[in-house]
């Protein structure tokens, strides 16, 4: 039997898509009969045409995995997308190092491992962009016989 009239009827009248309507397989004579928006709504009031719930996405996986994120989990390089500065700008990464280096030159000096001329010599240096690590400050004053001890 062809209910396709009656589908897109009730679809109209329910305001969702065609898809969405269902209808009783019990009662197809009745809803057959239906040729008005009227009969459609009085289908619908006695139950033999219902409004099927949309089916959504389920949102359960992302939150689990922005959790783990949150907590540092998978962020390792196979999940990186885009480029280096993609997820730290150059500035950042810049900022970063060079801090991390002027610590380290002020722990030197403060430990007089280094003389102060030197410690504003390799400072100048950092600044310049001459270590990209704190590892290279410590060859470089090792290969140039900075340390006092």
């Amino acid at each position: 039997m062809d209910l396709r009239p009656q589908r897109r009827l009730a679809a109209r009248v329910l305001k969702v898509g065609q898809t969405r309507i269902w209808i009783d397989p019990n009662r197809v004579d009745d809803v057959a009969m239906a040729i008005r928006r009227d009969d459609i709504r009085r289908l619908v009031r006695e139950g033999a045409i219902r409004r099927v719930q949309a089916k959504g996405i389920s949102r359960g996986r992302a939150k689990l995995l922005h959790q783990k994120q949150k907590r540092g989990l998978r962020r390792g390089f196979g999940s990186r997308e885009g480029s280096r500065t993609a997820t730290l700008s150059r500035k950042e990464r810049w900022m970063i190092r060079i801090r991390a280096i002027r610590r380290h030159l002020k722990k030197l000096r403060a430990r007089r491992v280094i003389k102060p001329r030197d410690y504003r010599r390799l400072y100048r240096l950092s600044k310049g962009g001459m270590f990209d690590s704190i590892r290279r400050v410590d060859h470089y004053i090792k290969e140039h016989k900075m340390k006092r001890r």
